[in-house]
């Protein structure tokens, strides 16, 4: 079973069915009779792939049947299950047939995925790639002290770092836009999304930075899954992250092609939670990272552990110690 994020998706694959082999890709599209997918759907895929929202409502529709469908991949299970997709998920369950074949992917194992894993699939067998909810060690982590006041100023040495692109983090919708204006004034070539922002000018953002046509790209944790930019050189986190798992998605923005190595820079201040602290504080010491000396004297008895069953894991990824 394979769970995605931002946009989540659903990718199906009938095994048997004696239909066309070309795949087809279920997208946002506007109406029913003049989308592409729609037509090819109705004439028979061996794969579709989309979202839980457009699959629901394509089987409400009896546009779609999975009666012949034997494997489900599920992407991103943790950002699914995150943005509220786990009903929907479940409601998809029951329109199989027989038996099918599940694989759930997720980067982090937080307990709330565990519980979907155990109650959604029949007995699963559990299967890690490195560690799971652990960075990439193709990134470069530096965590800055920053006090708040000084934050947008210095954000402008920080860019010096490296060429672009860059993507720049924040929590919060006013302090993207407070951010994407002050690098204007600057004169970066800069562009921001997030939630508040209709979809033209949230698509025409970002494909201006998947060109290469702008330098810099502002954005909420709209963009720190799901959305996938080629060659990021830099990724800053004006604000640290509510949980380290939005840490590691946003940091895995970059790095990502084979053989390239990306920086992760983190502001923080006397504002950033101690418990999140000492989570990147565990995570910056396991990716064999520079620890500086404001998390390295943070007791590290007071880092929290979720219960798995007869084993202990840590708070950030549940993975067992």
């Amino acid at each position: 079973m394979r769970l995605v994020s931002t946009l989540p998706q659903l990718a199906i694959i009938p095994a048997e069915c004696p239909i066309p082999t070309t795949p087809t890709t279920l997208t946002g599209c506007r109406g029913w009779s003049g989308c592409r997918g729609v037509v090819a759907t109705k004439k028979g895929v061996h794969i579709m792939v989309a979202t839980p929202g457009r699959l629901m409502d394509m089987l409400d529709k009896k546009i779609v049947t999975l009666d012949w469908c034997r494997y489900l991949v599920m992407d991103e299970a943790d950002r699914m299950i995150d943005m509220g997709f786990e009903e929907d998920v479940r409601t998809i369950f029951s329109f199989f047939k027989g038996q099918r074949q599940t694989l759930l992917f997720s980067a982090t194992m937080p307990k709330k995925i565990q519980n979907f894993a155990r109650s959604a699939l029949v007995k699963p067998v559990t299967i890690n790639v490195g560690r799971a909810g652990a960075a990439s060690m193709n990134v470069t982590q530096e965590v800055e002290y920053v006090k708040q006041e000084a934050k947008i100023v210095y954000l402008l040495d920080c860019l010096q770092k490296t060429p672009p692109p860059v993507l720049i983090f924040a929590e919060k919708k006013q302090d993207v836009d407070a951010i994407h204006e002050y690098l204007l004034l600057k004169g970066v070539e800069a562009v921001a999304i997030h939630g508040g922002k209709d979809q033209e000018e949230r698509s025409r953002a970002v494909e201006g930075f998947r060109k290469q046509e702008k330098d810099v790209l502002v954005a909420t944790d709209v963009a720190s899954k799901g959305l996938d930019f080629a060659n990021v050189q830099h990724v800053i986190n004006y604000d640290m992250p509510d949980d380290v798992e939005n840490y590691v998605h946003r940091i895995g923005r970059t790095g990502r092609s084979a053989g390239t190595k990306g920086l992760a820079t983190t502001f923080i201040n006397k504002s950033t939670d101690q418990s999140v602290l000492l989570d990147l504080k565990h995570l910056l010491i396991e990716a064999k990272q520079k620890v500086p000396p404001f998390l390295a004297e943070l007791c590290s008895e007071s880092e929290k552990y979720l219960d798995l069953g007869d084993s202990q894991g840590c708070s950030y990824c549940g993975s067992p110690q």
